[in-house]
């Protein structure tokens, strides 16, 4: 049977995967290492049991974009929803990026961002970070003028790194977007901003081409809703609305975001609690033979200095915890990323990881 061939540029891409592995201790995707509050699975049940399943869900999820508007307190004509920030990242691009224009990164970082990206048939512009993995702000700024991006991502916490890009950072780049001849979009991803000391929010208004993304996934503890948004000028809303299919939002969805909100206090208290496990697992990497990175979000970057990070991943699974393995990806040699879990998981990581570095 003759098949229809992929598009040539899609011809060389792999899809972007995390393993998913019947393990003990799973701590390789960045979720919430605790389930949403028992109220909101109780409000959540009373409202599905009201909902119209033989009608659409609200085109436009009104209420879901309020509930997120008056979180930020910004307008609810500022919010775009959809189903993750995958999904977010997808339809921006697909708005504003596309052939003939090009997509900035600095890696390493997200890796769907040049992924998505090249999907929509953007050149995909790469400038490395430093060393350290911090970025290279001379190098940014030049890669900025040379290449005159239409889409230049920041991730900040940076991911697999964790590193908060410093505000004058975000500034210095925002000014270099700001400045092309031809216009463009700088996206800050913050995914895990909830962990981290300061929002580029601070940044938005309807003049400068910021726009700012999050997800339930994390702190809200919702990664099996897929739910994520961005929040932006009034007039980049305007398009994405154009760009997105009709109805993508289900009705569940909209519910299920909309009554997380109403559990602040929760997320909170949710989120402190990675925060001093995060501490607490930095500073037994100080005493085992291993390099670590600065982390602003719910996972933390390391390399081990004794042994092949592969082998490392290797012997943690077999003893039942699992973590992502970097060691493959591009600048990021031996690397290995584990997610903040309960304290329980974290105490199974670390007695694993010392015995693997034993």
């Amino acid at each position: 049977m003759t098949r229809v061939p992929v598009r040539d540029d899609l011809r060389a891409l792999e899809g972007y995967h995390s393993p998913q592995v019947d393990v003990q201790v799973r701590l390789n995707t960045n979720e919430s290492p605790v389930e949403p509050p028992a109220g909101w699975r109780d409000a959540f049940a009373a409202e599905l049991s009201r909902v119209a399943w033989h009608r659409y869900p609200d085109r436009a999820a009104v209420e879901l974009r309020a509930a997120i508007a008056a979180q930020h307190g910004v307008d609810p004509a500022q919010v775009f929803a959809a189903n993750g920030s995958n999904e977010v990242l997808q339809t921006i691009l697909l708005t504003f990026a596309g052939p003939g224009r090009t997509v900035c990164t600095f890696e390493p970082t997200y890796q769907l961002h040049a992924h998505i990206a090249r999907l929509t048939g953007a050149t995909v512009s790469e400038t490395e970070r430093a060393e350290d993995f911090t970025l290279d702000l001379p190098a940014a700024l030049a890669a900025i003028e040379r290449d005159r991006p239409a889409v230049t991502f920041l991730c900040s916490p940076n991911n697999p790194t964790g590193m908060v890009e410093p505000a004058a950072n975000v500034r210095a780049v925002l000014d270099a977007v700001a400045a092309l001849a031809v216009p463009g979009l700088l996206v800050v991803d913050e995914a895990y901003a909830q962990f981290a000391a300061w929002s580029a929010l601070d940044l938005l208004d309807e003049e400068t081409p910021v726009v700012v993304t999050r997800t339930f996934s994390k702190t809200w503890s919702m990664a099996g809703a897929r739910l994520g948004y961005v929040v932006g000028p009034r007039w980049f809303v305007a398009e994405l609305d154009k760009v997105i299919l009709p109805y993508h939002l289900d009705a569940a969805k909209q519910i299920a975001g909309r009554l997380a909100l109403r559990h602040v206090g929760e997320m909170e208290e949710r989120v402190q609690l990675i925060v001093r496990e995060r501490e607490r697992i930095q500073l037994a990497f100080d005493a085992l033979p291993v390099d670590h990175f600065p982390s602003g979000a719910n996972f933390v970057l390391f390399r081990p200095r004794t042994l092949p990070g592969r082998r490392v991943w290797q012997g943690l699974l077999d003893r039942g915890v699992l973590i992502r393995d970097c060691s493959s990806w591009p600048r990021l040699d031996d690397c290995l990323r584990v997610t903040i879990g309960t304290p329980d998981e974290n105490d199974a990581f670390l007695t694993a990881l010392q015995e693997v570095l034993a």
